[in-house]
């Protein structure tokens, strides 16, 4: 059996595969009936999966280690050749829209496929090729500072994630170091910052006016492939979470307040949960494993086949290191059928979260692996975040393996934490709207209205004096605004989500995991709301959800003697 390591890279040639891709494309125009288009089609999926492949291993390999020279230089040609990629799977589609086959096809592997194709060829043209290398080198960029952060705390040198701990310390005053000496970081790079977003924000405008859009909020959300809703119908939600969440976010930050025996919160407070400390795993990374083992052994057969999966090949990086990239994410390997998990453990409660989080992106991938689709392995992102964000609660019934006596104070933190992002997700998605609808705004202007939007949705927030932050500067720490223009409203509507599943697996465990199971072997083969439709859960956009939702929430919120953890 393979492991991870063993996992072969190799380098494509690019000319030899754009030949190669030619001839397969042209059996595919010239096939004489279904039968002969159907397996050009599949010839041509197999040699764009094992280019995602290779580039899905630069990028693990790369943001594993961004001291590795070796694969900072893929990474960089990777940069450099992924708009090629986008050009050879544009033309694909295209033939694959206009087939006379078209029909048959899409009897077979459903309409979302051929709705992915049209939007793929709405957000390309060969004529923005540079201009997409210059993108991806400017993320690059930004990731790359971001894990060059080296912040002098205490008398030892830290990684920003492993500066989180002390964001949670007991002691006011080492927490209020530790998130002033983070916001330090990026207070001294925030030109840097400023720069590469200033940059980012020209070149996708550019890109978005060459493609015939207005602005790129327009293109953004073809990118997005958000095929069955649009900004209006974002609007009316976000409007859903002032009237409906900001109060209620705010109450329970009273409530915090007054639990933790200070008259006001601080920015470095809102961290820390409980007077006796926060809830931590009560063990070394290697025993979260062992425990994450039991756990999703008794959670079902597929879950338990699944986990023994990642585990036998080692398909995941967990621990926090020098040189490593921030953040926690999941891919897949194609042509290894392999998703894999890349984490940051701190020995904070997120390490649990993040286990949880990134396994029900692997698990939904390993159980849609066989659909045969490149374009379904995963949904969209915010179909994607429901199956994360769902397992974080149908693992509850297990957390007392991690946390023990500290298991109520985890569950309570972890519900309200849920309330409490979706605001802050909320401003991140109104910022983007008015930054790319304002391309030429200068920095100062953007942080004027990311200020304003603190306001509105995060009325809580005292920077206590921090400059920095004050000045409006928050959001250079959201790599996704960066990274993935307009990826941020997509865990908000899937929390709504989430947030029903345990609400559901509360009532009736077995029924609720049925759903969420077949949710997952769905994979991407539907949109959004199709997806949501097919698990039996309710819009987040129709009016009422939102209330509906949050309601059992703060109900049982409010059950909890919450004083007494």
């Amino acid at each position: 059996m393979q492991t991870f390591e063993n996992y072969t890279y190799e380098r494509p040639d690019m000319q030899a595969e754009k030949e190669k891709f030619q001839t397969l494309l042209k059996d595919f125009k010239e096939a004489s009936s279904y039968q002969e288009a159907t397996k050009a089609m599949e010839t041509i999926n197999k040699q764009r999966s094992t280019l995602d492949t290779m580039s899905n291993l630069v990028h693990i390999r790369a943001s594993i280690d961004t001291n590795d020279e070796f694969y900072q230089k893929e990474r960089d040609f990777f940069d450099e050749v992924g708009p090629q990629f986008s050009e050879m799977t544009t033309a694909f589609y295209k033939e694959l829209i206009s087939s006379p086959y078209r029909e048959e096809l899409e009897k077979q592997w459903g309409s979302q496929l051929f709705q992915i194709a049209d939007y793929q060829i709405k957000s390309f043209s060969p004529e923005v090729m540079s201009l997409l290398q210059e993108e991806n080198k400017l993320t690059s960029a930004y990731n790359k500072l971001v894990a060059s952060a080296e912040v002098e705390f205490q008398g030892g040198t830290y990684t920003l994630a492993q500066l989180g701990p002390f964001a949670e310390h007991k002691d006011r005053a080492v927490r209020k170091e530790a998130m002033n000496a983070s916001a330090g970081f990026f207070a001294s790079n925030g030109e840097k910052f400023d720069e590469i977003y200033d940059k980012l924000v020209k070149v996708r405008h550019k890109i978005a006016v060459k493609l015939g859009y207005k602005n790129f909020v327009e293109l953004g959300y073809v990118r997005m492939q958000r095929i069955d809703y649009n900004a209006e119908m974002v609007d009316v939600f976000r409007k859903q979470v002032r009237d409906v969440i900001v109060p209620l976010a705010s109450k329970l930050y009273k409530k915090q307040a007054e639990r933790i025996g200070i008259d006001n919160l601080k920015f470095y407070d809102t961290n820390f949960d409980f007077k006796t400390g926060n809830a931590t795993p009560k063990g070394s990374p290697e025993w979260i494993i062992e425990n994450g083992k039991k756990m999703y052994e008794e959670l079902s057969d597929e879950t338990n086949e699944f986990f023994q999966f990642m585990l036998d090949r080692n398909l995941m990086d967990l621990e926090a290191k020098k040189g490593k990239e921030a953040g926690g994410y999941c891919t897949y390997l194609e042509d290894f059928k392999a998703p894999f998990i890349f984490a940051n453990f701190n020995g904070t409660s997120g390490d649990i979260d993040v286990l949880t989080h990134e396994a029900g992106h692997a698990f939904q991938v390993y159980s849609s692996r066989q659909i045969g689709v490149p374009e379904y392995m995963f949904p969209t992102y915010e179909a994607a975040e429901i199956h994360s964000m769902s397992m974080e609660f149908f693992t509850w019934p297990w957390m007392e393996l991690f946390f023990k006596e500290d298991t109520d104070k985890y569950k309570y933190a972890h519900l309200a934490s849920g309330l409490h992002f979706i605001p802050y997700g909320v401003a991140v998605d109104e910022f983007q709207h008015l930054v790319y609808e304002n391309p030429e705004w200068t920095p100062d202007e953007r942080k004027q209205a990311w200020k304003k939007l603190e306001e509105t949705y995060l009325p809580h927030v005292d920077y206590d004096g921090n400059a920095y932050l004050e000045a409006g500067s928050y959001w250079q720490r959201q790599g996704h605004i960066y990274d993935v223009p307009f990826y941020y409203i997509d865990y908000t509507l899937a929390q709504i989500c989430a947030f029903q599943f345990w609400k559901k697996s509360r009532e009736n465990q077995e029924q609720a995991w049925e759903d969420y199971l077949r949710l997952c072997k769905l994979g991407g083969s539907k949109s959004f709301l199709g997806l949501v439709e097919a698990a039996d859960l309710k819009s987040p956009f129709e009016q009422g959800t939102v209330e509906d939702t949050v309601e059992v929430i703060e109900k049982w919120l409010d059950s909890v003697d919450d004083k007494a953890l």
